[in-house]
């Protein structure tokens, strides 16, 4: 090899300091790069400045954007298959270029695909017909409820206290379940979802809660087309606003037994192994996200002149550069290592997911939050994206749980394991 005489400009791939990737995962990359760039910012712009009660009407952007996602088969459900570790690459590599298009829309995909997608791990033909080719949602958090299904262990709840039922709740009776209550105004795409995979607690017969006063629970299919569904406005809010949120309500709603994916003995494993695996998309939007915003903070500075010099050229504006840029390849580290370990361990647990999600998100915020500054005076106006970057990575951080919340579930994971395992032992 012929040593270069002067310092040559480092290898980089799209999303940075990136190496090893093979010839199809680069092809993947740009794929769903390109459908980003040319299909969903501009959708995700356009339907960020619309009224929520207009966003989502028949024939506007949303839709067409779910007609494409579709087409161009970037669904949850095109991971099964694939090798743990090579699924993981993959994850990441795609969700991190649709969230740099627009973080609202993607996750819009990805809530969109998860009843098709449990459905097909279940086998169960009848589900996925009922799910193929549907717009879902996940519905799994309620008005009274909230951080309280996030908690998986009795010894983290206040003393002497029960699970708390909330007031969306399943009764098993017979070969039916029935369902009253409403889930809250947070379940993406619940406004306009046809089929919801809901995660509720529920009754079996001998009430809700067992000895140590957890809630029993169930995963239940439920098309939202049948007698007793009905649904709330979309959320007026701040920011991931291409992403239609809103309640579901459930007035004696009956159902087949047999839609059920999970019940009273294996509900419990089979939510966190949901939410672990489901979880870690949240990082690589973090990441996508966190990348958007640098990016546009890079090609501003290197436009804009101050004190007669680009402000790229400015030795703060270089150190202010510097920190922005390790802080999204921190990001985009921590959001491939959880994953990986989520895919590839034998007991993966939803804490260290939840632990990515806090981590990725809160840096992403720090990220964005610098990027707008670079902006200066423009960077408050609608004429700049990075505005709406901006009010997307705030809306994220409470999205999947609030993020002091879930760095609290983690604190308690490590503890935990070093009382019962070998962990922390030297």
């Amino acid at each position: 090899m012929e040593i270069p005489k002067h310092v040559p400009l480092p290898t980089t791939e799209l999303a940075g300091f990136d190496a090893d990737l093979s010839e199809e995962e680069l092809a993947a990359q740009d794929a769903a790069h390109r459908f980003a760039r040319d299909v969903m910012r501009p959708m995700g712009r356009a339907l960020d400045r619309l009224p929520a009660e207009q966003a989502y009407l028949p024939g506007s952007p949303f839709w067409d954007f779910q007609a494409e996602i579709v087409k161009m088969g970037f669904g949850p459900d095109g991971l099964i298959g694939m090798q743990p570790a090579q699924a993981a690459r993959f994850e990441g590599l795609i969700v991190q270029e649709l969230a740099w298009g627009d973080a609202g829309l993607a996750t819009s995909a990805g809530a969109g695909g998860m009843p098709l997608l449990m459905a097909k791990m279940s086998g169960d033909k009848e589900l996925i017909d009922l799910c193929e080719g549907k717009l879902g949602c996940w519905c799994a958090t309620q008005p009274d409820r909230g951080s309280d299904g996030l908690t998986l262990y009795a010894d983290e709840r206040f003393p002497g206290s029960t699970g708390n039922k909330g007031n969306l709740q399943a009764r098993f009776v017979g070969d039916e379940i029935i369902l009253n209550g409403q889930s809250s105004a947070w379940v993406s795409n619940g406004a306009v979802a046809q089929v919801a995979l809901v995660d509720i607690v529920a009754d079996y017969g001998d009430g809700f809660w067992d000895a140590d006063g957890n809630t029993f629970g169930c995963n239940v299919i439920i098309p939202l087309d049948i007698n007793g569904v009905s649904k709330g406005k979309p959320l007026e809010k701040l920011g991931k606003r291409p992403l239609p949120q809103g309640e579901i309500y459930f007035d004696n709603v009956r159902v087949p037994r047999r839609f059920a994916i999970a019940t009273r003995d294996d509900y419990e494993f089979k939510h966190a192994q949901t939410w672990a695996h489901a979880g870690t998309n949240l990082n690589h939007l973090a990441a996508g996200l966190a990348r958007a915003g640098f990016e546009l903070a890079l090609a501003y500075t290197n436009e804009r002149k101050q004190g007669g010099a680009l402000l790229s050229d400015l030795q703060l504006t270089q150190f202010r550069l510097g920190g922005i840029g390790m802080k999204v390849e921190a990001i985009k580290a921590m959001a491939r290592h959880v994953a990986m370990y989520t895919k590839c361990a034998a007991l993966p647990h939803p804490y260290f997911t939840a632990a990515g999600k806090s981590f990725c998100n809160t840096e992403m915020l720090s990220v964005m939050r610098e990027c707008m500054t670079l902006f200066g005076g423009n960077g408050l106006t609608r004429e700049y994206p990075i505005e709406k970057l901006l009010r997307d990575a705030q809306a994220q951080q409470i999205e999947d749980g609030e993020n002091n919340l879930l760095q609290m579930h983690y604190g308690f994971l490590l503890s935990r394991l070093h009382r019962e395992t070998t962990f922390g032992h030297a």
